[in-house]
């Protein structure tokens, strides 16, 4: 018969009360050592078989077989008090379900088991958090945190120069000139039409079983638009393009824009001089000329 020790101390570390046909859930941080107890209350057997293994994702693999410790856990477990298993050094991927299997031959309960299910707890790791630097008033604006690291899952929540924010604006009347929703499990905080009151300083915590962690505050500031002084710069361009669309229309027609260099050589036929008249004679097919003098 299998029994165990009921047990609380560390962070979360326990070793519980186990019964047979019962899964006992065991909790704890990462990077500490766990105990999981498997301790034989009474066998008639000299030297009952022990036999630990680890089931997780649907697959059993051998923690503890043959006398020996097996896979990565040679260098990071051991078997304490004849039966029961202590890991050390702890990390998320050690999160499964273990059992304990005892053979007694000369018994006659001749097999039994214990299945305890450790969760290996990991701290969540500082949040990246992404804040809007300028918005304006009227406009939607989206905060985001995240951090992956953690296990169980975070959960956050944002505050606003060092306040906390609820999930909903609506729910407190001190918020009644928001109009935000935060997402506590994706760590979303969405402003549907902010404010010039949303304008501070906002950071986000992300929160589990194991401990929490903060980003830095980071600024956003709500600001009013300048309807007049976007209409004038319009204007003022429109104006200046008008212009500039005149004055290359009146350099076209003065011909500043005309190009007077012609592409190519052109010939010119030599002016022929005065008082000499050319003569094409049959024969010889070009000209020769003759003086000619006019008194």
């Amino acid at each position: 018969m299998l029994v165990s020790n009921e047990a609380d101390a560390g962070c979360l570390h326990c070793e519980g009360l186990f019964a047979i046909n019962q899964t006992p859930s065991c909790r704890m941080c990462s990077f500490l050592s766990e105990v999981l107890s498997c301790i034989i209350k009474s066998t008639t057997t000299p030297n009952p078989r022990i036999e630990w293994k680890k089931i997780r994702g649907g697959e059993t693999s051998y923690v503890f077989f043959d006398n020996k410790m097996q896979g990565d856990f040679v260098t990071r477990a051991e078997i304490l008090s004849r039966t029961s298993l202590v890991i050390k050094n702890t990390t998320r991927m050690d999160t499964a379900t273990y059992r304990c299997e005892v053979a007694a031959p000369d018994d006659a309960n001749i097999v039994d088991e214990i299945n305890i299910q450790l969760t290996v707890q990991v701290k969540p790791v500082t949040p990246r958090c992404r804040v809007p630097k300028a918005v304006p008033v009227g406009k939607t604006a989206t905060l985001h945190c995240h951090e992956n690291e953690g296990y169980p899952e975070s959960t956050y929540s944002w505050y606003r120069n060092s306040e906390p924010l609820p999930t909903d604006s609506k729910s407190n009347p001190k918020f009644h000139n928001s109009s935000f929703i935060l997402n506590p499990g994706t760590g979303t905080l969405v402003f549907a039409a902010v404010h010039k009151s949303d304008t501070g300083r906002y950071y986000c915590i992300a929160t589990n079983d194991a401990g929490s962690a903060k980003c830095e505050e980071q600024e956003m500031e709500i600001y009013n638009l300048n309807i007049g002084g976007i209409v004038g710069g319009v204007l003022v361009v429109a104006v200046v393009l008008v212009l500039i669309t005149l004055g290359i229309c009146c350099a076209y027609r003065r011909g500043y824009f005309v190009n007077t260099k012609q592409a190519g050589k052109s010939y010119k036929t030599p002016a022929k001089p005065d008082g000499v008249n050319y003569i094409q004679t049959d024969d010889e097919g070009d000209f020769r000329h003759k003086s000619s003098f006019v008194i």
